[in-house]
């Protein structure tokens, strides 16, 4: 049945989730692993992200502009492109293109060394699996996401200055008051980090775990990458509603 399918599912997912919390001991070993992790999957993220953060900022500056000057009110953009970053579009972005490059990554890795006994073997080893391979990976993603919205916001709110002022014609001085009065820092530059923090651990856990129970062969690897990806997108769009209708009241 479906929903005994279903149930089944969340709860292996939640015993992996306990299973993973459980693992990360911080010795030595796992420090280094999580050094190692944290710029596999975050610093070659950041151009990625930084690419993207600035084209999203020239748009969301450009369409901004074109709405509100219908309205006499053009000189608002810059609260429109800063509560639209720090709010919504700058943790959830970060996050879908983070799953892109390093989900993605987390999970392909995972299923090739279920694929090739490696998981089998440090288990033989009396070495614990989740600890050694995916503890690192999912603490490395809970860190490496708040640094990169922080890159992303920041792009796309200099992209939107450059556009706003040199282009259009905003006075500058008025661009960052506007800024500054709309968008508060405990409401809304915090929770913009809580909020990657959570997207951060929901994708390394989705990728892992799909990863990690892979068929051990070449296609188990390959479903169980596009798994990760579609998985970890679409519950990082439903965290992001549900968070956003608890905190932005």
């Amino acid at each position: 049945m479906p929903f005994v399918s279903t149930t089944r599912a969340i709860g292996r997912a939640g015993l992996f989730t306990l299973s993973v919390l459980r693992a990360s001991k911080p010795t030595a070993d796992f420090f280094r692993e999580l050094v190692r992790e944290i710029y596999k999957i975050g610093a070659r993220t950041l151009p990625i992200v930084t690419v993207g953060g600035a084209f999203v900022g020239l748009s969301v500056t450009l369409l901004g502009y074109r709405a509100l000057d219908t309205y006499g009110a053009a000189n608002q953009v810059s609260a429109m492109l800063g509560l639209g970053m720090y709010r919504e579009l700058g943790p959830v972005l970060t996050a879908l293109l983070f799953i892109g490059r390093a989900g993605s990554s987390i999970a392909a890795e995972l299923g090739l060394m279920r694929a090739t006994d490696q998981i089998t073997a440090l288990g033989l080893m009396a070495i614990d699996p989740i600890g050694k391979a995916v503890a690192p990976r999912f603490w490395a993603a809970v860190i490496s996401m708040p640094l990169l919205t922080a890159f992303f916001c920041s792009l796309a709110i200099s992209a939107g200055y450059f556009e706003a002022v040199h282009v259009i014609g905003i006075d500058q001085g008025f661009f960052w008051q506007v800024l500054k009065d709309s968008v508060d820092f405990h409401d809304d530059f915090l929770m913009a980090f809580v909020k990657s923090g959570v997207f951060g651990a929901v994708a390394a856990l989705v990728a892992a775990h799909v990863g990690y129970h892979a068929e051990p062969t070449i296609e188990g690897t390959s479903v169980a990458t596009t798994q990760a990806v579609v998985n970890a997108s679409l519950l990082v769009l439903m965290f992001n509603f549900v968070m956003s209708a608890l905190l932005f009241r």
